[in-house]
């Protein structure tokens, strides 16, 4: 096995990919990353058994073939490495790493070892604009407590994303191109953190999304994320919501938002003080209270 890529393109795929390897288990196989070369291609892939990144990026490959290599090992050696072509000579698990003048010589695994990720076929892909989905995580990913995820129903032309944690609800509903059959489910927190990280900031591409019985697919640019889905019953949150109302109230967001963030101040943190808000005459009162000081605000609603 045998190839030559550019060292910045392959040491930021590195970084990326090795989130998804696993620090908890210590399985040599899953502490590394699957180095695959195909015709003109490079696929790096991390997998942790409940959670995948693979990448594909361009390469002169004179010999095909397939390596697994410690994560940080060969993430620290080409993050070191100056900008240019390096080059992969591998012979059985014994890897010749050049660029320049310098030459590393290091173990690698055979790929044989190497789990395979889950594939999922069938049922009926999404696809989103980027900006769209970030927006859509933004406002309710902060609902969901740690070691949970987060809820996705997909029903004809609609989905809706549910974050709850025991006090607070968030609930975003966006019209998707989608005409497939209705299904739910739940994405681990840790998984949607991570697609975060790999959508770009201009947000103008599509996100693939693809459901499995037991996993999900999102296909980000040159990245796949595979993760597997969460099982158990969610919340029923439409019964946390209040059939009927007593008091309806309009205000301006960022009004309301800063006049909540003028209380902060005096709040204890590990004491979690109560803000009061009292309406009244197209006002909202804001108020609190701690061994700190006293607050009291307002703002038109």
């Amino acid at each position: 096995m045998k190839f030559t890529c550019n060292s910045k393109a392959l040491s930021e795929a590195c970084s990326n990919v090795m989130r998804a390897v696993s620090t908890k288990v210590t399985i040599p196989t899953i502490e590394g990353i699957l180095i695959e070369c195909g015709s003109d291609t490079l696929s790096l892939t991390g997998y942790d058994f409940e959670f995948g990144i693979n990448t594909t990026l361009e390469a002169n490959v004179a010999e095909p073939g397939a390596i697994v290599i410690n994560a940080k090992v060969i993430s620290d050696i080409i993050r070191k490495l100056p900008d240019g072509n390096v080059t992969f000579d591998i012979s059985g698990t014994s890897v010749s790493i050049i660029s320049g003048a310098a030459q590393y010589n290091i173990m690698g695994i055979d790929a044989d070892d190497y789990p395979e990720l889950p594939s999922v076929s069938g049922g009926y892909p999404l696809f989103l604009n980027e900006s769209v989905l970030q927006g859509m995580i933004s406002q309710t990913l902060f609902a969901v407590a740690d070691h949970t995820g987060l809820k996705f129903e997909m029903t004809l032309n609609q989905l809706k994303l549910i974050g709850v944690d025991g006090y607070r609800l968030a609930i975003r509903t966006e019209t998707v191109q989608y005409d497939g059959e209705d299904i739910s489910f739940i994405v681990p927190k840790k998984t949607i953190r991570e697609l975060i990280k790999l959508m770009g900031c201009d947000g103008e591409k599509n996100v693939s999304i693809s459901v499995g019985k037991r996993h999900i697919v999102f296909d980000v640019e040159n990245y796949s994320i595979i993760s597997r889905l969460l099982d158990g019953d969610f919340l029923d949150y439409n019964a946390a919501i209040p059939k009927t109302a007593t008091t309806t109230v309009l205000i301006n967001t960022d009004d309301a938002i800063d006049c909540i963030e003028r209380t902060l101040p005096v709040i204890e943190n590990d004491k979690k003080n109560p803000i009061r808000c009292l309406f009244d005459n197209d006002e909202m009162r804001v108020s609190t209270v701690s061994s700190l000081g006293r607050v009291v605000d307002y703002t038109h609603a």
